[in-house]
């Protein structure tokens, strides 16, 4: 047998591509945060993890340039050895300040920093207890690590209590949630799951990949719920608000130390460039003396969700600028998504497996930097698409 043979089978996204309904690696000509050209024609971006806007700021711009003219482009090695720059070290130590930990780590992506700082902490006889409803990136580095892995219904206590309960106590746990949920937009319960664990003797990560900058005045869902220090890993990346590429892990110094020697993403990935080291840290300066950016997504995220509400959308539990519009087929969503691009706004269709059958769905997102204007526009062009398909009435 042919091992290529799965890949010469494969036809769907052809086929899709053929028929115009193909959804994927749309190659923009421009994008200027709240805009995106393709192929000359303009549309409103509401399906970025730009959230603070700061892609196209000034200052970040100008941190990375003036990067790039001190360092070149690229650090040619990994952490471990001779990729770490100073960049590095003072990004971690104000990442570490800002999220209320003692020490942070950057890692290369945000994937690779739960592949290894999962992978490093659970071993053979350690236990992750995982939302249903986790990141894919968590989810792979549950997969890496030794250890045996069990899930929980999405934000069900109850259930997970019920996980918590059946495993032994000479067994080390961790239970490893998002903050800020990337597809349906709403909130882990921190208070409730900080209790749990620790009542059963767990430690807890929390992937704040999409919550840091949006939530807890842009410091994150744990500061949100005011649980920081009950929080034991925070996690998060630098591909959204913080307008760069890369991740970090935060926690207490010893443990970060163990992680920093036994992660192998890191020890065997080059590092990521001065000038992402640099934007990460003009993007982080900027959250800490701008707070009002965090208050003016949360406006606009209150206004669509109300606003799409009342229309008859069913946008589910959102509670941030992530606001699913909840379709329920997976023809008819991509029939509502190439409708709405061609009337000029861009959003990311989401469909089964990726998500439960009949929960397929148009992923929306909010940038604080979106004027009043193009909200206006947004919600006019929403209005007649989602009456034109019968998705409202």
């Amino acid at each position: 047998m042919d091992i290529f043979e799965k890949a010469f089978g494969y036809t769907e996204a052809r086929e899709a591509i053929k028929q115009g309904y193909y959804p994927y690696f749309i190659p923009m000509s421009e994008s200027e945060g709240t805009e995106a050209v393709f192929h000359g024609h303009r549309l409103i971006m509401c399906g970025s993890n730009n959230y603070l806007g700061l892609t196209t700021d000034p200052s970040v711009r100008r941190a990375a340039i003036e990067a790039v003219e001190r360092f070149g482009t690229s650090c040619t090695g990994s952490r471990f050895l001779n990729g770490t720059l100073e960049l590095h070290e003072q990004l971690e130590h104000e990442l570490a300040d800002f999220v209320g930990k003692e020490a942070a780590l950057v890692f290369s992506t945000g994937m690779q920093t739960n592949l290894g700082v999962l992978s490093a902490i659970v071993g053979r006889g350690d236990v992750i207890v995982m939302d249903r409803d986790d990141h894919a990136s968590l989810v792979d580095g549950a997969r890496l690590a030794w250890g045996e892995t069990k899930r929980f219904k999405h934000n069900d206590m109850a259930d997970l209590e019920r996980v918590l309960s059946g495993i032994a106590k000479d067994k080390g746990k961790l239970v490893v949630v998002d903050g800020l949920y990337s597809m349906g937009g709403d909130l882990a319960p921190l208070p409730e799951i900080t209790a749990l664990c620790k009542k059963h003797g767990a430690r807890l990560m929390v992937d704040d990949a999409h919550g840091m900058g949006v939530m807890g005045r842009g410091r994150g869902t744990a500061a949100h719920f005011g649980v920081t220090k009950d929080v034991d890993l925070i996690m998060s990346t630098f591909s959204k608000s913080f307008a760069s590429l890369g991740g970090f892990i935060a926690g207490d110094d010893q443990v970060i130390h163990y992680i920093k020697h036994h992660a192998r993403a890191l020890i065997f990935s080059a590092s990521i460039p001065a000038a992402n080291a640099a934007a990460a840290l003009a993007a982080l300066k900027i959250m800490r003396d701008e707070p009002q950016r965090a208050e003016r997504l949360s406006a606009i995220a209150e206004r669509m969700r109300g606003e799409l509400r009342g229309m008859g959308f069913n946008i589910g539990a959102s509670v941030s600028p992530i606001i699913p519009i909840i379709v329920g087929d997976n023809m008819k969503t991509l029939l509502a998504w190439r409708t709405l691009f061609d009337a000029g706004v861009f959003v990311n269709p989401i469909l089964s497996p990726a998500v439960p059958q009949g929960m397929e769905l148009l992923r929306t997102s909010y940038m604080a930097s979106h004027t009043d204007g193009q909200i206006d526009r947004v919600l006019t062009i929403f209005g007649e698409v989602g009456k034109k398909l019968g998705v409202i009435s």
